[in-house]
Parts: C-alpha cells; sequence; structure tokens
C-alpha cells in the first residue's frame, strides 16, 4: 500500500506531509475589494460633475433646498448632497386649442392661441422654489385663459373680426403685465377665431350690405364732385362771355365816343372856318370835270378869287 504522503523537493530533511501554501489566494482575495472601492469612488467623483448646456440653466439643490444657479459649463456637485434640476432658457411655444370664450355681444366662439414664452435666467431659483419644474401648467396656464376670456369679452363679435391685431395686443400686454417675476412672454398669437357657421354667414351678410353702402356712397359722393365741376365750369364760361360782352360794349362805347369826339371837332371848324369847306374839297378834287352829266344833277363849282389872272 502506497503512502499517501508523498515527500517534495524542498522538504528534505523533514518526514511529515507537504499542503500547499495560501499567500497568493489571500492577496487575490485583498485585491476585489480593493478594485470595488476604486471602482465605486470613481464613479462618484465622475457623477459630481455636470453639463450645463448653452441654452440651459441650473438650479442646484442641497438635500432638497436650492441654493444656487449654475450658468453653462461643467459644474461640480458634493456626491449624495448636491442635486441640479435644469430649466431650459430658450423660447418655448405653448399652444391652446378650443378656447372657447364669448364675446360682449354673447356670441361664443372657439378659438386657437399660442404663446411664446421663456425663463428669466438670473431669476431661475424664483421659479423654482415658488412654481417648480411645471411652472408652465402651474402658472402660465391659468393666466393665460383667465386674461384671454376677460379681454375677448370686452369686444363685439364685429369688432373682433375688423380689430382682430388690436384684440391681440391688448390680449398680449395683459397677459404678460399679469406674469410673476422669472417669466417671461415674448408673444401672443390668436392662430384661429371660430364663430358658429350661422352667425358668420350673418357676419359675412353684413360686411357684403355694409360694402355695397360704401360704394353708393362713394358713387354718390363722385357724382356731386362731377356736378360740382360742371357748376364751376358753367360759371367760369358766364363770367368769360359777360366779360367779353363788357369789354366789347366798352370798346363800342370809346369808339362812339371817339367818332362823336371827331364829328364835333369837324363841326367846329366847318363852323368857325367856311372856308375850310372849299379847302377839304379843293384837297380831293383831282382837277377833273365829269364827262358825263345826270340831268338835274349840281355841276362842281369851283371859288376862284377875284383878280386872279385867267
Amino acid at each position: 500500500m502506497s503512502n499517501i504522503f508523498t515527500p517534495r523537493t524542498g522538504n528534505t530533511g523533514k518526514g511529515g506531509p507537504t499542503f500547499p501554501t495560501g499567500g497568493g489566494s489571500m492577496r487575490g482575495l485583498i485585491s476585489i475589494p480593493i478594485i470595488i472601492v476604486g471602482v465605486v469612488a470613481l464613479v462618484v467623483v465622475w457623477s459630481s460633475f455636470i453639463r450645463i448646456d448653452e441654452g440651459d440653466v441650473g438650479v442646484k439643490l442641497r438635500f432638497g433646498q436650492a441654493v444656487d444657479t449654475l450658468h453653462p459649463g461643467l459644474q461640480f456637485l458634493v456626491p449624495f448632497v448636491e442635486t441640479v434640476t435644469v430649466f431650459s432658457t430658450r423660447t418655448q411655444k405653448r399652444s391652446y386649442q378650443n378656447v372657447a370664450a364669448y364675446s360682449k355681444d354673447i356670441q361664443e366662439a372657439t378659438n386657437l392661441v399660442s404663446v411664446n414664452y421663456r425663463i428669466d435666467p438670473a431669476k431661475a431659483i424664483e421659479v423654482y422654489s415658488r412654481y417648480g419644474i411645471a411652472y408652465a401648467d402651474s402658472i402660465i396656464d391659468p393666466v393665460v385663459f383667465k386674461r384671454f376670456k376677460e379681454i375677448f369679452g370686452k369686444y363685439d363679435a364685429r369688432e373682433i373680426v375688423n380689430l382682430r391685431d388690436k384684440l391681440g395686443l391688448e390680449i398680449e400686454n395683459n397677459i404678460r403685465g399679469n406674469m410673476p417675476d422669472g417669466i417671461l412672454i415674448e408673444g401672443v398669437q390668436i392662430e384661429n377665431i371660430d364663430f358658429s357657421d350661422d352667425y358668420e354667414k350673418a357676419i359675412e351678410g353684413a360686411a357684403q350690405a355694409e360694402a355695397a353702402v360704401r360704394k353708393a356712397r362713394q358713387e354718390l359722393e363722385q357724382k356731386k364732385v362731377d356736378a360740382e365741376k360742371v357748376v364751376v365750369q358753367a360759371t367760369a364760361d358766364a363770367t368769360a362771355r359777360v366779360t367779353a360782352a363788357k369789354a366789347e360794349a366798352e370798346g363800342i362805347r370809346l369808339k362812339g365816343e371817339a367818332e362823336a369826339a371827331a364829328l364835333q371837332a369837324k363841326s367846329a371848324a366847318l363852323r368857325d372856318n367856311p372856308s375850310y369847306v372849299a379847302l377839304t374839297a379843293a384837297e380831293k378834287w383831282d382837277g377833273k370835270l365829269p364827262t358825263t352829266f345826270v340831268p338835274g344833277s349840281t355841276v362842281p363849282f369851283v371859288t376862284i378869287p377875284r383878280g386872279s389872272a385867267p
């Protein structure tokens, strides 16, 4: 029967059995926890850093209490003590469909409204502390619904149709003015206003009738203008004819006065100078006697002074 205790080299001189040594195994068992601790420590250290992207802002929480604002970049957090809640500072759009509202004349309308908003990075802690991460649900939505219906109810349905831009601007200013600090309203748009079909037909008919009235008034005003032009032209023509007639009459009068004055001057000259007649006749006579005489006609006579040569 063989000996189960086989002597090994290195145990010469020792007659006892040889057992395997456990030093290497113990070192392996000790290194595993060290590796685990190192990995955990590395994970903890790595998770202590957080990156805030451009267009975002972080609210640092220490044991749940907001203590600081973290801006874009790499930020450090104390492990197991601090956490961060990230808000977007970009402009966001919130749409509200089927917003029911009544006009001043009690006409119901279904509206599509949209709001562009963002938060102020400098007041992110206040927004988080007062309203939380869901601030749009708790603050923006109630204000939009309330203020929209209030302003919408101040206008008649016809004014809403005709003064839509004015209505939208008033609603936007009212919503912006009632929004708490830190929440910025950049714009409010009324994308659609939907009255009942019957009322829209009535509005369309009224608008057409009003347009027809305006057109008739314009045509009447045009006719008045045309008539005034005719009157003005006729008055101008009549004035021109009267002026021309007066000028002609004045010319005739002046011509008659001149001729009368000339005749009067000739008459005075004949009266004061009897020889003036003979002189005038002599000036006009060509020195020839007529060759034929009409029976009973006057024979031209020339006075020859006495004592003149034959």
